[in-house]
């Protein structure tokens, strides 16, 4: 067992039952104050942890690892110093909040540098995303997308069971939880027998996704085999990739999503590390037809992991609209990766991928709006009255992410972001 994964432990840091952040997460972000400028930091609890100010003041010296590395603007120069020493500073985290650990519970000079209250501080984009790949791996959600615009008894593409299908997003747009989003403006053409126009999205959507940060480099020509891909993803954190539904119907063929997609993703601001995910192991799917050699696996390589969706009209009560889970996935993080670099194509510290809409098999665990409401056939009622085919103007979406096991909640915190109207 990893040291800082022992359900056993409680912090001296006050920490509700149902909070996402126990001692056992330990998770890695960056933030700032009016007066401190961005440094890299963990949350227990509702408390913030300073990590650059434990550093100055020695309480890493026993790691022999350059205690410059936490004052940064992101974590990727964290993430590139291996899982072994990253692994060990979450342990000695986990060791000075740990209740009965005095080393700093006691030091009220050190607490008084360290330690924020989350709503004091401002979470900053954790990572410095090179590259950035989204993929489709949802098996009901590239089902229910297939129904919906081809044929239903032939809804999956004849490559979808043999790969992962991704494309190559746009990092620039990828933004923190609670950066405000404006509507996407773009060419559609809502009536096929008339030419396209252009305007404001009408079909502006969510996607439930998870994103995986890439913490070790390969050289171009390399490739990762599905046994090794987990000693390349460092963690995970929620993402909201944001869709422009009709302007995607009109651009995407031949090339596949560009304007639709590039407008803006959401990403939570703390990266969970794959090691606090340990405990939350499931089995993956029976893949038929029987993948290539390059794309098996063995083990336990999905996550049980809760996913929810709200909306949060701007004046009105909030609305679940989905409860999923990470672990319908039918294609894993490791063939993700294996099927990424099986060409040669190199990674970096700080690329990121996403899963792709998470969907569960039932409507009310549909990961987007688009099967929610079935391309709009289907409104949401909310508690306010109005409805919703898709995201209006002035709606928050807000998701969450946890799992539970031996008694102990990890979860993502939230990945939110407000529609603001076209500029």
């Amino acid at each position: 067992m990893i040291k800082a994964n022992n359900p056993e432990l409680s912090s001296w840091i006050a920490v509700s039952s149902d909070s996402d952040f126990p001692i056992q997460n330990i998770p890695f972000g960056v933030f700032q104050t009016a007066k401190k400028s961005p440094c890299l930091a963990t949350i227990i609890g509702d408390t913030v942890i300073d990590l650059s100010e434990l550093a100055n003041q020695g309480y890493f010296s026993n790691l022999n690892i350059d205690s410059g590395v936490f004052n940064k603007r992101y974590i990727n120069d964290f993430m590139a110093m291996g899982k072994s020493t990253t692994r060990l500073v979450r342990n000695r985290i986990s060791e000075l909040f740990e209740k009965g650990n005095t080393e700093l519970a006691g030091n009220s000079e050190a607490l008084a540098k360290v330690l924020y209250n989350v709503k004091d501080v401002q979470l900053l984009l954790p990572v410095k995303v090179g590259d950035y790949t989204d993929f489709y791996s949802s098996r009901e959600h590239a089902t229910n997308v297939g129904t919906m615009f081809r044929d239903p008894n032939n809804a999956l593409l004849p490559n979808w069971l043999h790969l992962p299908v991704g494309y190559h997003g746009r990092a620039s747009s990828i933004v923190v939880s609670g950066t405000p989003i404006h509507r996407p403006k773009g060419q559609q053409r809502p009536d096929d027998s008339l030419p396209p126009v252009f305007g404001p999205c009408k079909l502006l959507d969510f996607e439930l996704e998870m994103a995986f940060v890439i913490g070790n480099e390969t050289q171009l020509g390399q490739n990762i085999s599905t046994s090794e891909a987990e000693d390349y993803i460092f963690g995970l954190a929620l993402f909201n990739d944001w869709s422009a539904r009709d302007i995607q119907k009109w651009e995407y063929i031949p090339l596949g999503p560009f304007l639709a997609k590039s407008f803006a993703s959401t990403l939570s601001p703390w990266i969970v590390t794959l090691d606090a995910l340990e405990p939350f192991r499931t089995e993956g799917y029976q893949q038929d037809p029987e993948v290539l050699p390059y794309l098996k696996y063995t083990g336990k390589k999905n996550y049980d992991i809760n996913l929810q969706v709200v909306i949060q009209p701007e004046n009105g009560k909030s609305h679940v609209v989905c409860n999923s889970n990470f672990k319908h996935m039918y294609w894993t993080m490791t063939q993700q990766l294996a099927h990424h670099t099986v060409n040669g194509c190199n990674v970096n510290v700080g690329d990121m991928c996403a899963s792709g809409t998470i969907s569960g098999p039932t409507p009310d665990s549909y990961g987007s709006m688009l099967e929610i409401s079935w391309k709009g056939t289907k409104p949401v009622d909310m508690p306010d009255g109005t409805q919703r085919r898709f995201i209006n103007d002035g709606d928050t979406v807000i998701m969450r992410g946890w799992g539970v096991a031996n008694g102990v909640r990890i979860g993502f915190g939230e990945c939110t972001g407000k529609l603001l109207p076209s500029v």
